[in-house]
């Protein structure tokens, strides 16, 4: 009797496939630069989950995360890919990688770095913060708009070469 065997897949590979889909709305950067990617896992009947949490509840681009995700796996020769989206823990700006914020920067975007107005690190006791200008490096900066032109960035503008840049939004 010839017993057929499956190939067993590899998560490790799946996970790399999926951690590489660019982050729709900042193409610079992956879903693995901006922690969103939580895990990757193969059910007994070879479907690929994949569990995704979005930078905030409501983002506008998960539905598009999720469909390049699938994509992207059925590409990689994945049959069935199911993503799912989960809301906790809540994705906080500490998930975005080393990597990630230098994309982030290189492309003139401020990433968060926890930096205040007059140096040092973030406390509980609410200051105005600052960011970093993306641009001259300056901390001689101020918000223009809460909201830039995705909801998770703001608008600011940077007092020492002039330029405007957008700032992703401090999450913890």
């Amino acid at each position: 009797m010839v017993t057929a065997t499956r190939a067993v897949p590899d998560v490790a590979r799946l996970r790399a496939v999926a951690g590489s889909v660019p982050d729709p709305e900042i193409p610079v950067v992956t879903l693995d630069d901006l922690g969103i990617v939580r895990g990757v896992t193969v059910s007994d009947d070879g479907a690929v989950e994949v569990v995704l949490t979005p930078t905030y509840t409501g983002c506008p681009a998960t539905e598009v995360i999720a469909a390049d995700v699938e994509r992207a796996l059925a590409g990689a020769g994945a049959g069935r890919v199911v993503v799912r989206t989960v809301l906790a823990p809540a994705w906080t700006t500490d998930w975005i990688t080393e990597s990630g914020r230098a994309k982030l920067r290189a492309f003139g975007i401020a990433p968060p770095d926890g930096t205040r107005a007059v140096g040092g690190p973030v406390t509980a006791v609410p200051l105005a913060l600052t960011a970093r200008c993306p641009r001259c490096g300056s901390l001689r900066t101020r918000e223009i708009s809460r909201f830039g032109s995705t909801p998770c960035k703001a608008l600011w503008s940077c007092r020492d070469c002039g330029e405007p840049f957008d700032s992703f939004k401090v999450l913890r």
